[in-house]
C-alpha cells in the first residue's frame, strides 16, 4: 500500500494540547496522549475491568447498533444494487453490546458487531470525569464507538476530531480533500451513517471499476494507533477505520470554531445542484467565477470600493445577518 509519510509526536506527558495541533491541516498522530486514562491503564491487565468501567457508567438508554453476517468480513457497506446495506441496524442496550462482544471473542467467524457516534455525557454520564481531554473551552462533543474487527468506508466530517483509542488496535487510511475525484464517491441521498463513504474497498481495489483509486491511495497517510494513542483527523480530510481486534473501544472528540448561525456548508451544495448544475456550460463557467470572487477568492480588499455602510450582506456575517440571508433563502425557496 502505497501511502505518505505522517507526522507522529510523543504527548504522553501533555498537560494540554498545543494551538498548533488543535487547528492542524493535515493528521497527526499523538502517542500516548490517553496512555494515562484509567480505562486505557485497565485494558492492559485485565480488558473486562475497562468494559466494566464502561457498563457502570452506561444510562441504559439504548444505543444504535450495527450488526452484520460473519461474511461480510466486518465491512459494512451496501448491497450490490446500493438500495440498502449489508448489515441490519437496531436499537441494543449496551451492556448487552459488550456481553455479545465478550462471548464472540476469539470466534473466527463472529458477527461484525458496531456501535459508533454515541454521545457519551449522554449515554456514559460520569465516564469523562475519569477519561477526558483538556478541551473544555472549545465545547467538544465526545463519542464512544465499540465492536469487535470491523471496517468503515472512507467518509469526511466537517469538525476538527480527535480520536482517541482506548482499547483495541485502529487503522487509520486518511485522503486529503482534494482526493474526492478519485474516491468514487457514493450515494448522497442513502448512506450507512449520514456521511457519504467511498464506494472503494482499499483492501481490494477494483482497478476496472475504479482505476483512479490507485492515485488516491498515493496521496494517503496510515495512522496505526495502539491503546493509549490519538489521532488528529482535521476537517474534510476522507479516513477509513478499521479496528483491529476482537474489542475495541474509541472515544473521540468533535469541534468546530465556526458558530453555528452560520449554517452547514452541504447546504449550499444541495441548493447548487438545484440551481447550477443543470445550467448550459457557459453559465455554469460564469457562477463558477463568481463564487471564486464572492466565496473562495475573497477577502478584505474585494469589496474596498463600497462604502462599509453599504456592504449589506457583503459584510462580514454575524448572526442577524445570518438570520436575514436565512429569511430571504426560505422565502425565494417557496417560490
Amino acid at each position: 500500500m502505497a501511502a505518505s509519510e505522517i507526522q507522529v509526536v510523543d504527548a504522553q506527558d501533555w498537560t494540554e494540547i498545543p494551538e498548533s495541533v488543535l487547528s492542524a491541516t493535515e493528521p497527526v498522530i499523538l502517542r500516548g496522549l490517553v496512555a494515562n486514562w484509567p480505562c486505557v491503564s485497565l485494558q492492559r491487565d485485565d480488558p473486562d475491568a475497562a468494559l466494566a468501567m464502561l457498563a457502570e457508567s452506561y444510562s441504559g438508554r439504548p444505543v444504535s447498533t450495527f450488526l452484520g453476517e460473519a461474511e461480510i468480513k466486518g465491512r459494512f457497506f451496501y448491497n450490490e444494487e446500493l438500495t440498502g446495506f449489508n448489515f441490519l441496524q437496531l436499537e441494543a442496550r449496551l451492556d448487552d453490546v459488550i456481553a455479545k462482544l465478550k462471548e464472540h471473542r476469539g470466534d473466527q467467524y463472529a458477527p461484525a458487531i458496531y456501535v459508533g457516534s454515541t454521545n457519551v455525557d449522554a449515554w456514559l454520564p460520569g465516564f469523562r470525569t475519569q477519561n477526558d481531554l483538556p478541551l473544555d473551552a472549545l465545547d467538544p462533543v465526545a463519542s464512544l464507538w465499540i465492536g469487535n474487527k470491523t471496517r468503515v468506508a472512507p467518509h469526511f466530517d466537517l469538525p476538527q476530531n480527535i480520536a482517541c483509542c482506548v482499547m483495541g488496535r485502529r487503522r487509520f487510511t486518511l485522503f486529503p480533500p482534494e482526493q474526492i475525484e478519485n474516491l468514487y464517491v457514493g450515494p448522497l441521498d442513502l448512506t450507512p451513517a449520514g456521511q457519504p463513504i467511498s464506494l472503494v474497498d482499499f483492501d481490494d481495489i477494483d482497478k476496472q471499476r475504479f482505476p483512479k483509486a490507485e492515485i488516491a491511495l498515493q496521496h494517503a497517510v496510515i495512522a496505526d494507533l495502539e491503546p493509549g494513542d490519538a489521532l488528529l483527523v482535521p476537517s474534510m480530510w476522507w479516513h477509513q477505520v478499521e479496528a483491529l481486534d476482537d474489542i475495541n473501544i474509541l472515544v473521540n472528540y468533535w469541534w468546530s470554531t465556526v458558530p453555528e448561525f452560520l449554517g452547514a456548508p452541504s447546504d449550499a451544495l444541495l441548493h447548487a445542484m438545484l440551481s447550477i448544475r443543470g445550467l448550459p456550460k457557459p453559465q455554469k463557467d460564469a457562477w463558477r467565477r463568481f463564487f471564486d470572487y464572492y466565496i473562495f477568492d475573497a477577502d478584505a480588499l474585494t469589496h474596498q470600493h463600497i462604502p462599509e455602510s453599504a456592504l449589506g450582506r457583503l459584510g462580514a456575517m454575524d448572526e442577524t445577518r445570518a438570520k436575514r440571508a436565512r429569511a430571504l433563502l426560505l422565502n425565494q425557496l417557496k417560490r
